[in-house]
């Protein structure tokens, strides 16, 4: 088992490269939460990273602020992905990581802190000092919306047959960010919340592989974004992992658990 050290104050949770067909490559990494908890022991954290690293990537996880930890409100928590992404560029080479291969993602509310963070190394504000864009981002069922259009009728009717599934209402999701920004949505920038970017937006944002749940409500915002970023040019792979539901990589026992991280591995081997 890949061994973990600190960085950044405890900040950043490094995973040292293990060998596999990500050799050479290093990824940023962001756990869900809904902006209010999470931790870096969650298996969403812990587990995924364990994962690449035991296949070849050195992985950096970062313990982002929350707002439950009351200095969480943004861009608190994008200020600090930022942090660490200069920290992951600066010692690179000392983690075996050539500068051209390092790449970010992250779940849920850690898919919105990646895709703002990057629109905000593309000069949106706040912008952030010049920084190199990742070679591409990881996106797992990301929420990027405040209001999401609604979902489609065969959607809708999944989330009716399974209730439990059904957990991102647009009440719930508008509580979330409003939380998270500490106010009312709607002057807050596309780095706040990604999908009201447009493709003017985006222009220039790093090629993207979004693997989305499927019984979900929150992966109509990644779906939108995705259109976007693909309007623009970006290269994007958009897909659904059949079978799960909202968080399944912090569920490892499950098979949607695997089959996205070879799925994500591939992507990124082939980079």
């Amino acid at each position: 088992m890949t061994s973990a050290q600190s960085a950044l104050d405890g900040m950043v949770r490094v995973y040292p490269a293990g060998a596999g067909p990500l050799a050479g490559s290093a990824l940023l990494w962001a756990h869900g939460g809904g902006f209010v908890q999470g931790d870096l022991d969650m298996p969403e954290a812990d587990a995924v990273s364990r994962a690449f690293a035991e296949r070849g990537a050195a992985v950096a996880s970062v313990d982002y602020r929350l707002v439950a930890d009351g200095e969480g409100v943004f861009p608190a928590a994008s200020d600090d992905i930022l942090t660490a992404w200069s920290w992951l560029v600066a010692h690179a080479g000392d983690l075996g990581a050539d500068p051209t291969r390092l790449f970010a993602g992250g779940t849920s509310a850690g898919g919105n802190l990646i895709a703002g963070a990057v629109l905000r190394m593309l000069g949106h504000a706040p912008a952030t000092a010049s920084a190199p864009l990742p070679a591409g981002v990881f996106l797992a069922y990301p929420t990027l919306l405040a209001v999401q259009p609604p979902p489609s009728a065969d959607l809708r009717a999944a989330l009716d047959a399974n209730p439990d599934a059904d957990v991102f209402a647009p009440p719930a999701v508008m509580r979330m960010y409003r939380t998270y920004l500490g106010g009312e949505v709607d002057d807050a920038p596309v780095t706040a919340i990604p999908g009201r970017a447009t493709a003017a937006d985006v222009a220039g944002f790093p090629p993207t592989i979004m693997i989305n749940d499927d019984t979900d409500e929150l992966r109509v915002s990644g779906e939108l974004f995705a259109v976007t970023l693909k309007s623009a040019g970006v290269p994007i792979e958009l897909s659904l992992e059949p079978g799960t539901t909202h968080g399944h990589l912090n569920r490892p026992d499950e098979n949607g658990f695997l089959q996205t991280i070879e799925r994500v591995t591939d992507w990124i081997a082939a980079r």
